[in-house]
């Protein structure tokens, strides 16, 4: 049976997600951590509706995951990122999701993203060390069939990720000088 209650949901849904992006998955994305308690009060509504508004995201699919930003150099001094630009030659039936499927299935891939400009993907690595992530880019990614060309830019210090600051301003050491 529809009712006039379904329908407003139904609306206040779709008007929800006709947005960019709503006030919960905003919350959600600056802290993951929030409990539906604390969310519910930032947002007018009851933890009930919080929860069912989560479990709605989390099955669309729109919610995919939930990650935790570290501080690598200090949780592990020796990680080492690298960003990988790539260019390849798409295959006719399937463009470039045949090959992206195919490097994004590495455990050693953290991401693969479709860009604009002089390369056609970014791929981003994680690794223990230089010489690992070295190893994969020339045994392993370089050699995929369509694979043109690869240029690695290892990460040397982040200061932002995600909107949230790494590392702070070193402090100024050069000392004062008079005139």
């Amino acid at each position: 049976m529809f009712m006039l209650a379904d329908c407003r949901q139904n609306m206040y849904t779709t008007e929800r997600m006709s947005r960019p992006m709503d006030s919960l998955l905003a919350l959600l994305k600056k802290n993951s951590r929030l409990s539906n308690e604390e969310l519910a009060a930032m947002l007018g509504t009851s933890a009930e509706d919080i929860a069912a508004r989560i479990a709605d995201y989390e099955e669309k699919g729109i919610i995919k995951g939930y990650s935790l930003i570290v501080g690598e150099k200090l949780a592990d001094k020796d990680a080492v990122t690298a960003f990988i630009e790539v260019k390849i030659t798409p295959k006719a039936e399937f463009g470039f999701d045949e090959l992206a499927r195919m490097i994004m299935s590495y455990d050693e891939v953290d991401s693969v993203t479709l860009m604009s400009g002089s390369f056609d993907l970014a791929v981003t690595l994680s690794g223990t060390n230089y010489k690992e992530i070295a190893l994969f880019v020339a045994q392993r990614l370089s050699t995929i069939e369509g694979v043109i060309s690869t240029s690695t830019h290892f990460v040397l210090k982040r200061y932002k990720e995600q909107g949230f600051t790494i590392e702070g301003e070193a402090a100024d050491e050069r000392g004062f000088v008079s005139p």
